[in-house]
């Protein structure tokens, strides 16, 4: 379906088009019409989906026929600064030609945004996009006007209550008025998010757009190691393996901070990203990755979901991610778009049943990719979940399915067949 058959209003039409936007992707498909409707939404939609544009183009469609100067007209709340920040420039763009204002309200910034912020909320802003706790530290102050807001979106829900921000949230919507139109978006739907669901929406419509599982264009390898080996065969992997831009997941800040520092040593050209950076920080940091003047960036899991950079071709796990939905989010970094990439997980044998686990949700095993043989003997991959291991035969490194290297005509090394 072509974005031109919505019946969109004409000035946001032309921002589409310079946008580049012809097809609407499955969730575009199924969720503007409700919502160009007036109707409540569920949707159960991942990261690299298009929900962003799902609810953002109704949103504006609605907001220029239905505009209330000097008031708050859309609250998008949403569970990180780089997430509000990111919806807000997609917004710009697709709102460039029509005369809605908005503005992102996100923690972590200097005193200068705090007095913009707090002028657009007493003012009025036709679209505001908020983390959950600045925006109560502006309610707290007793000057936010919601009393003609319209819609209220809630992007990435799931996260934001295993973030603890539930109470937050409900003094957000206590704020609110009870007539408007509330979209709430959630990677998974567990019994929590239903119950928030029924609190806050009136007939809504459901929309599952969203699979546990990675798209399939995502080569995906595990390397079975020793912890001692987790370095070394990253060091090897950056050196061996064609990319443009690498993102590396630590589960850990501190995990962060000492793996920048070894790789610095080694003479990567490399940066970091973690709660401890100053939000001017973090932004320069996106910045130099996104442009391509930074080609590898270590984070933790604050950049494993609603981050979209195209250029990402490889990500690399160097922990396990404690939660199996976690390791789709983090591999769906690479492959955005019609690109192709690779995602790689360095696996420890006290990670062994985690990643088990990770296999089971995503349906299928990840091929063992064989360690190279300078880096001693390797552990078997026998973890409890299972009775033992059906992988496919060892590579060595793959740049979108072609081997790198010496493969050691994929024998694995120690395992005892």
């Amino acid at each position: 379906m072509r974005f031109t058959e919505f019946g969109f209003h004409p000035d946001l039409l032309e921002g589409i088009e310079a946008s580049n936007y012809e097809n609407a992707t499955p969730v575009q498909e199924q969720v503007i019409p409700p919502i160009l409707a007036g109707k409540d939404i569920i949707a159960s939609a991942q990261t690299g989906t298009g929900k962003t544009a799902a609810f953002l183009l109704p949103l504006i469609h609605r907001l220029l026929s239905h505009r209330i100067e000097g008031q708050v007209g859309a609250l998008v709340i949403v569970p990180t600064r780089e997430l509000a920040i990111q919806i807000a420039q997609h917004l710009e763009g697709l709102a460039y030609f029509t005369n809605l204002s908005s503005i992102a309200v996100y923690g972590g910034n200097d005193g200068s945004n705090f007095v913009a912020e707090k002028k657009a909320l007493q003012t009025g802003t036709d679209i505001v996009i908020c983390t959950p706790g600045r925006m109560i530290a502006h309610l707290n102050m007793g000057y936010v006007q919601f009393k003609q807001l319209q819609f209220l979106v809630l992007d990435e829900a799931d996260r934001m209550l295993d973030m603890g921000f539930s109470d937050d949230i409900n003094k957000i919507i206590a704020a609110l008025p009870a007539k408007r139109q509330t979209l709430l978006f959630s990677a998974t739907m567990p019994e929590k998010i239903r119950q928030l669901a029924r609190k806050i929406l009136t007939n809504p419509a459901e929309i599952n757009i969203a699979i546990s599982k990675p798209p399939e264009k995502i080569v995906q390898k595990a390397f079975i190691v020793y912890e001692p080996q987790k370095l070394p065969l990253l060091k090897d992997i950056l050196k061996n393996v064609p990319f443009k831009s690498a993102l590396v997941f630590c589960s850990r800040k501190q995990s962060v901070k000492s793996l920048v520092r070894e790789l610095q040593r080694a003479r990567f050209q490399i940066a970091e990203i973690h709660s401890d950076l100053e939000q001017a920080q973090r932004e320069d940091v996106l910045n130099g990755f996104t442009s391509g003047r930074i080609p590898i960036l270590v984070a933790t899991d604050i950049l494993s979901r609603g981050i979209d950079i195209d250029t990402i071709d490889l990500v690399i796990n160097y922990d396990v991610p404690r939660d199996a939905e976690d390791y789709v989010h983090r591999i769906g970094r690479t492959a955005r778009a019609e690109a192709d990439g690779m995602a790689f997980t360095l696996v420890s044998q006290a990670e062994q049943n985690k990643f088990a686990i990770i296999e089971k949700l995503i349906g299928k095993e990840v091929e063992k990719a064989a360690v190279p043989e300078e880096f001693g003997s390797t552990p078997e991959y026998k973890p409890q979940l299972r009775q033992k291991n059906n992988g496919g035969g060892k590579r060595r490194y793959y740049n979108h399915g072609k081997p790198q290297g010496n493969s050691n005509k994929g024998r694995p090394r120690g395992n005892k067949a």
